[in-house]
């Protein structure tokens, strides 16, 4: 049996999980349930990384230890997977025991052998990358990715002869033409290598300067510089050097996204050389997230939640968009009508317009069961040869992480069934009461629904499982072959009975924001009766406002802030109340009580953001102390948390 073993970078635990970490998780969880499909044994791998610079000085201005800090941080990463569908075989996070002995027996292993020296560099230091740049490698005096300049940093530390590596890696990188992929990335690697000597990698940092990181084991004044750390969690998850999964599964195959380039392209395949390991399989890398073009960034509001488009459109059709918009080592471009664009079009229009219309079918001609097939026509030969082709492209796309191309590919499957449809007619076949045909044209389409059904179960499993029970299928992966799905015909047996209708993606729109309020926002309802008139009252003189107005001294005594949920639970004693605990970038987290359990799940309300008048009052609800007022905005049918338009820091002031 093959095996396959694929890694998401570690998310920095810096900021709450956005689209770009939803996409490589969902990647990577695509690909693992691929190979699964095709018979291999697949192990995935995702996780935080959680010490440096960035987790100290975040953790202070939370007012928390950095544990405490990454703890909570972590928990919102943790919990993406399954918000994402995404099924993890392992979350390893850097300050996992484990995973900080294996750092300290791979540091012992290569300064033993001579590859780690101490020494005094000067150099151009960014806080927000976390690592020194050459004089070449900085745009205009800025750091290329932050835009910011540098602070020169001159101190003593241990350095990985990196430079030592250079020639092998070069090597390896042209005979091995996938090591990095696509080819445009491997190209632009093989650049940076043949432009000019490689540099040696400063792994430490004095305690000095900073405590949160892990240990030298040679000399306890210094902590491990955080790539270094992080880049070992990849066999430290396998409980190298003697665990089972280790042998069993390494080497890897890695999914970064461009930014991350350098480190797992050039660090870490020398570290792996220095160490005495196999180098890793492949590096995956793609492009970037952009809304409206622009890449995403907090100081924009820009930032894409997850969890608000998984909420609005589910699990299903956002897995589809992301893997089918963002073709393999390019930027893509996210806005919500273009998701509603592909869900209308992909999957209401042509996916879920084929599954009603045979459906619909089969119960009209025959009584809901599949038909048993005749005789073929060369229209049937020729539909099978394009199902063949799209089914083999699929795969061929799929196995090298080219995701867009792999649907389009099956696509032209779901097209062409429709047109097979038009052009077969079952409606006419019924009138002529051919019944022996109408059998064979509905069992082809049905055998191929199965198919497809099959092939969508690493893009949308949830959707997949649903489509094939349709199909009166279930869903069984020891007994899925899809490496054989392309050339083995009539696995769907005959006389299954099937749905009459399929609204697994019904068209939807771009639903209207929420208008914004201090309170909740209730829409007005028209009066019982017309109210009787009365004499107008005499006009005042000077600006007229509402009749029930507010000076502007007033409003500023409301104390307005955003803030994430960071816990929310049922109240013991009463069932519309829900206790919620909310990051307000105070010391503490505020705790509130609030009626909204009649609205939410305390899971709906986990990791978002809410705007909330923090300076209510205390009062005891139903025996729990309540710090303030979640607010909300509500019309009579629906409900909806009041929020900032994009990602704002925790304690920003509403004005």
């Amino acid at each position: 049996m093959s095996r396959f073993f694929v890694t998401t970078p570690i998310f920095y635990v810096n900021a709450k999980p956005h689209l770009g970490h939803a996409f490589t998780t969902i990647l990577a969880d695509a690909m693992t349930r691929f190979h699964r499909l095709m018979g291999d044994e697949a192990f995935f791998l995702t996780g935080t990384d959680e010490h440096g610079d960035k987790i100290a000085k975040a953790s202070d201005e939370a007012g928390q230890s950095p544990k405490e800090y990454a703890d909570q941080i972590s928990g919102l990463f943790r919990a993406l997977g399954p918000m994402l569908g995404a099924k993890p075989d392992h979350f390893i996070r850097t300050t996992d025991p484990e995973h900080i002995k294996t750092v300290q027996k791979v540091l012992q292993k290569v300064y033993e052998a001579g590859d780690i020296y101490f020494g005094e560099y000067g150099g151009h230091y960014c806080f927000g990358c976390e690592r020194f740049y050459t004089e070449k490698e900085l745009v205009d005096g800025m750091c290329p990715d932050h835009k910011t300049r540098p602070e020169y940093i001159a101190e003593k530390n241990y350095f990985f002869r990196m430079s030592k590596y250079q020639a092998w890696l070069i090597e390896h990188i042209n005979q091995n033409p996938d090591f990095i992929r696509p080819a445009r990335y491997r190209n632009e690697v093989l650049s940076l290598l043949e432009s000019g000597a490689l540099e040696d990698l400063c792994i430490s940092r004095p305690k000095s300067r900073l405590t949160w990181g892990i240990e030298l084991p040679f000399d306890q004044d210094f902590v491990c510089y955080v790539w270094f750390d992080a880049l070992l969690n990849y066999v430290s998850a396998l409980n190298y050097p003697r665990g089972e999964k280790f042998k069993k599964f390494w080497p890897a195959n890695h999914i970064v996204a461009k930014d991350i380039l350098k480190p797992h392209a050039v660090f870490w395949p020398t570290m792996l050389k220095a160490a005495g390991l196999a180098p890793y399989q492949s590096l995956n890398v793609h492009g970037y997230w952009l809304v409206r073009d622009t890449k995403m960034s907090k100081s924009l509001g820009n930032v894409v939640e997850p969890k608000q488009m998984v909420d609005a459109y589910g699990t299903s059709a956002f897995r589809y968009f992301l893997l089918r918009e963002m073709a393999f080592g390019s930027d893509a471009s996210f806005t919500e009508e273009a998701l509603v664009g592909r869900l209308n079009a992909d999957l209401a229009n042509d996916l879920g317009n084929l599954f009603n219309r045979v459906l619909s079918m089969t119960h009209k001609y025959f009584e809901g069961k599949v038909p048993s097939p005749t005789a073929e026509t060369e229209e049937d030969a020729e539909l099978k040869r394009l199902g063949r082709d799209a089914m083999r492209n699929f795969q061929g796309h799929f196995a090298e992480f080219r995701t867009a191309r792999a649907l389009e590919s099956l696509w032209e499957l779901v097209r062409a069934l429709n047109k097979y449809i038009d052009t077969s007619a079952p409606w006419t076949l019924f009138k002529n009461k051919d019944k022996a045909r109408l059998g064979t044209v509905m069992y082809m389409l049905l055998e191929h629904m199965r198919k497809i059904a099959v092939h969508l179960w690493p893009v949308m499993p949830e959707a997949s499982v649903k489509m094939l029970e349709q199909l009166g299928c279930c869903f069984d992966l020891d007994k899925v072959n899809l490496a054989k799905e392309p050339e083995v015909w009539g696995l769907l047996d005959s006389g299954l009975a099937v749905l009459q209708t399929s609204n697994l993606f019904p068209r939807v729109e771009v639903p209207e924001p929420a208008p914004p309020a201090a309170l909740e926002v209730e829409t007005p309802k028209a009066p019982a009766a017309e109210p009787k008139k009365k004499a107008p009252p005499k006009a005042p003189e000077g600006p007229v406002g509402p009749a029930d107005s507010i000076e502007f001294a007033d409003f500023q005594k409301l104390d307005l802030r955003v803030g994430t949920v960071l816990s929310a639970a049922k109240h013991p004693d009463a069932d519309k109340l829900l206790v919620v605990q909310v990051a307000l970038g105070d010391p503490e987290p505020r705790q509130i009580v609030a009626g909204l359990a009649d609205r939410f799940s305390p899971e709906d309300l986990v990791g978002k953001q809410v705007v909330v008048v923090a300076n209510l009052a205390p009062r005891k609800l139903r025996g729990i102390q309540s710090q303030g007022m979640i607010l909300v905005a509500k019309d009579a049918e629906v409900t909806r948390l009041l929020t900032a338009a994009g990602t704002v820091d925790d304690g920003g002031k509403v004005a």
